[in-house]
């Protein structure tokens, strides 16, 4: 089974800056590999998010290749990005559109950012549109092993550091004799 991107638009009320509550409808993106596993993950995520009552509205499935958040960006936008490819049968350039969602402060950083996200890219590429989206949040999954890998190199190296300290000993123990 292939993990999708799933945009979910969730219903609540919002205490706005103001102090005035107001009924908005938000919607978020997260990673599941079905309906069901998405309706799940935002229910979890909407119960840490806000402690007022919510209405999932809509769930679908999103069209995005690739997921490129950047620290300090706000606004999340999606960009349209033509690859072109070279078909020597009929010798034309043929284009196929990826989406990729992108963080920027501003449409010039969302470009920007794109750029870099496309990077490393062999062929030739086009940014025909880059437009704000309306996703809030990006929810990506995680296991829970992200932890137990940062515990397991913090164990290394706590294992490592003991090692080369008990050498260390052993050299002078025998430079002693």
């Amino acid at each position: 089974m292939s993990i999708s991107w799933y945009e979910c638009k969730v219903k609540y009320r919002k205490t706005q800056e103001s102090g005035e509550q107001k009924v908005v409808t938000e919607t978020y993106l997260l990673d599941a590999i079905s309906y069901t596993e998405a309706e799940t993950r935002i229910n979890e995520e909407m119960q840490t998010y806000t402690s007022e009552e919510f209405k999932i509205t809509n769930i679908k499935v999103a069209n995005y290749s690739e997921i490129h958040p950047v620290e300090n960006s706000d606004r999340w936008y999606k960009s349209k990005v033509s690859l072109i490819a070279f078909d020597e049968e009929s010798g034309k350039e043929r284009k196929s559109n990826i989406y990729l969602l992108v963080q920027g402060n501003d449409l010039k950083e969302a470009f920007d950012n794109t750029n870099a996200a496309m990077k490393g890219t062999l062929g030739d590429y086009t940014i025909p549109a880059i437009a704000e989206s309306p996703v809030m949040d990006v929810f990506p999954y995680f296991s829970g092993d992200e932890d137990q890998l940062t515990e397991i190199n913090d164990f290394n190296s706590i294992k490592d550091s003991v090692k080369s300290k008990e050498v260390s000993n052993e050299e002078t123990a025998l430079e002693e004799v």
